[in-house]
């Protein structure tokens, strides 16, 4: 039987009805930890999905036991306060937090997190649309309406619809590594990892057309981010002048050509940090950054933990159990 529990909680409105991002989201979760995934690694996770019929398939009762509770977006009544977190829903979430369970919501699921104050004292993301609803209402949350997700331990929140299906892969990650997040990745048809500090504003990709010279540019920077880079030189290689390569990378990108390459430079650690045992200095050298000291000032800087610890948070350690 598989360790790592993951109880999916629906919340219907006043009409008992599941709203249609309740149910994009479940399935989303049902996409990462469902049994057709199982052979990438024993033991893998068991779904429970908790709700009303015809959607749900146990009650709250099945909370007992649980590894990972999600809960999914909350009814728009709930969200804006006409609707009440049901009482024996918070005590069913308190008790499972109680009993060592992580936490997770997707999107408004977050006000039902905040309802039985599970998100107190955290920091906690839902879409921009809803951030100042929950900020008033919540105010012992700090709320982040700038990122993807966010992850606090035991408590994780995202912005919903695809911030949902980074987050689970993020779980997975952290749960069974880099190499079995990138499998499940690959067959999902999705990017293996997008950080969950990315903004929830996607800037624009690289240009598609192979005759666009700021796409042939920036491609071929991605080639050798390990080499020493400028952007005069760039601006050179994509036929422009700095003023108009500067004006282009913002227009498509937003932001300036430097801040694009330390972006990328340290996405790349990342990536050698998360699949590869190189030594620090070794990634720095890989990604671009340079030395030690200066990989660890950049990175820490832009991802919030220096590189050691964020390879360390990616070190498998198996679907959270409780010893059963």
């Amino acid at each position: 039987m598989p360790t790592g529990v993951v109880a999916v909680v629906l919340v219907p409105d006043e009409e008992g009805l599941i709203s249609p991002y309740d149910l994009y989201e479940l399935s989303t979760v049902s996409m990462v930890f469902g049994p057709s995934h199982a052979d990438l690694a024993e033991p893998w996770y068991e779904l429970r999905v908790i709700g009303p019929a015809p959607h749900g398939v146990h009650g709250l009762d099945a909370l007992a036991g649980a590894d990972t509770v999600v809960v999914p977006s909350a009814p728009e009544t709930m969200a804006d306060g006409r609707q009440e977190v049901p009482g024996e829903l918070v005590a069913a979430l308190r008790e499972a937090y109680a009993a060592g369970a992580r936490m997770v919501s997707m999107c408004t699921g977050a006000f039902v997190l905040a309802a039985a104050g599970l998100l107190d004292g955290h920091r906690a993301v839902v879409h921009r649309t809803y951030a100042p609803s929950l900020a008033a209402r919540h105010p012992r949350v700090t709320v982040d309406a700038s990122v993807l997700y966010t992850d606090g331990g035991r408590v994780l929140t995202c912005a919903g619809a695809a911030a949902g299906l980074d987050l689970c892969l993020h779980l997975v990650r952290k749960d069974l590594g880099a190499a079995v997040a990138g499998a499940l990745a690959d067959r999902l048809v999705v990017a293996p990892h997008r950080s969950g500090d990315r903004p929830q504003f996607v800037a624009a990709p690289l240009p598609a057309d192979p005759e666009d010279p700021l796409g042939r540019v920036l491609q071929w920077a991605l080639e050798h981010l390990d080499e020493p880079l400028t952007v005069e030189g760039l601006a050179r290689r994509a036929l422009m002048s700095p003023r108009t390569f500067h004006r282009r990378v913002r227009e498509v990108h937003g932001t300036t050509p430097l801040r694009w390459l330390l972006d990328q430079r340290v996405a790349r650690a990342r990536a050698l940090l998360e699949s590869t045992d190189l030594p620090v200095e070794r990634v720095g050298e890989a990604s671009g950054l340079g030395s030690a000291a200066n990989l660890r000032r950049h990175f820490t800087r832009a991802v919030g933990v220096s590189p050691t610890a964020y390879r360390r948070s990616f070190t498998p350690s198996g679907p959270p159990s409780r010893g059963r």
